[in-house]
């Protein structure tokens, strides 16, 4: 596959990821609210267990739910389903394009572990696939019926993955892995266990049998793990933007910090949402703002010490057209690339001065640059541009 059709190819599939991905957030975010806003009233429909007063363009709504479902559905009954579907399915082709099909640039990092690109292929697909059962097997078992210690051992089996990944791939296949990790377990959530359960109690109520409330509580339990989920599994997805993320040496504990970061604002917002008195809910602010404040003192970029240590331009010229200039050229000679990634070029001592920020946080402050380190650059050559970079300044 050319590189031109592969970027396009690419971007079709982000943007389609984007716009699909925003609606499943968008409606989970929304039925969680409106089931935390449901109020008994007075004179309630038979079954129904609390309703919703809303105003939205203009317009009154007036939401009802039932305890389990009423004894006649219409024939327009509208299910939400599409819109996770699509979101894993064009998640996962993203996740070929950018990651599988350039395995050995972008997955594999050789001085992380040294392997083919159908290794890395292969395990990817069984931990997604082996996530997913052992999150399934944990609701199931007697740990489900206690909320605490299920969203502890959820948050274990994630930093297992998380731990796993980061001594499997390169620091951005780590990352997205998690975020497709986490991401595949709300999706079958969806496709495994909310769609087929409602669709159960729809059936009895069809054939005038009563359905069983274990089949919604199973399903409002998903609902709710996906709830909590989406605001770390959103940060994973857009990681490899950040290299002082996935490039971090311990990145796996920062992403427990990610989750209990995203889990507590989550937290905060439904309950707010709820009702619940700041009085009884604000301590998950002070957590979050802990999480924050530790993740950014982890990654602050280590002080460069210059002394005694000249680095002339023609020697910064020759190691950046060893390690750069394949890439970041007028006219890339590596196949991956049609144009230089993001407009960089770093043919001259000019553009170094230009880059100078990027460089420093790809390739010193991190080994993102260059990809998989394919060309071998040494961490003496990284002290060096970082030397050269600090003489400028």
């Amino acid at each position: 596959m050319s590189a031109f059709i592969a970027d396009w190819l690419n971007l079709l599939l982000r943007w389609a990821h984007m716009i699909v991905g925003i609606g499943w957030i968008g409606t989970s975010f929304y039925f969680i609210a409106l089931d935390l806003a449901l109020r008994k009233r007075e004179a309630m429909p038979e079954g129904v267990m609390g309703t919703a007063w809303e105003v939205h363009g203009g317009g009154f709504y007036h939401v009802e739910k039932y305890a389990v479902a009423p004894k006649q559905l219409p024939d327009d009954l509208i299910w939400y389903k599409w819109e996770a579907y699509l979101t894993w399915v064009t998640g996962f082709g993203l996740l070929m394009v950018q990651y599988y099909f350039k395995a050995s640039s972008y997955l594999i990092d050789p001085n992380v572990l040294v392997m083919t690109p159908g290794e890395a292929i292969l395990i990817s697909i069984a931990s997604l696939a082996g996530g997913w059962l052992v999150y399934d097997a944990l609701c199931k078992s007697p740990i489900g019926k206690n909320t605490p210690l299920l969203a502890a051992c959820v948050f274990a089996l994630i930093l297992a993955a998380a731990y796993g990944y980061t001594h499997v791939y390169s620091g951005r296949g780590a990352l997205i892995h998690v975020g497709a990790f986490i991401g595949t377990i709300m999706a079958v959530n969806v496709f495994g266990v909310i769609i087929p359960n409602q669709k159960k109690i729809a059936g009895a109520l069809m054939e005038g049998r009563d359905p069983d409330p274990a089949l919604g509580a199973m399903g409002k339990q998903r609902s709710v793990h996906n709830n909590y989920l989406t605001l770390p599994v959103l940060v994973m997805m857009v990681s490899n933007h950040y290299p002082m993320l996935t490039n971090h040496p311990h990145s796996w504990l920062l992403v427990a910090l990610i989750i209990i970061i995203g889990a507590m604002v989550r937290h905060f917002l439904n309950r707010h949402e709820a009702g619940d008195p700041l009085s009884k809910i604000a301590w998950t602010l002070p957590v979050a703002a802990i999480g924050l404040i530790v993740a950014v003192i982890m990654t602050a970029p280590a002080r460069i010490d210059a002394t005694g240590m000249a680095v002339s331009d023609q020697a910064v010229l020759a190691l950046t057209h060893k390690h750069c200039i394949a890439c970041h050229s007028a006219h890339p000679t590596n196949e991956l690339f049609a144009e230089p990634p993001n407009g960089v070029q770093l043919e001259t001592i000019d553009e170094l001065h230009r880059w100078s920020e990027q460089i420093l946080a790809m390739a010193v402050h991190s080994d993102a640059m260059p990809l998989g380190n394919e060309t071998g650059m040494t961490e003496e050559e990284r002290k060096q541009l970082g030397a050269w970079i600090a003489q400028q300044q």
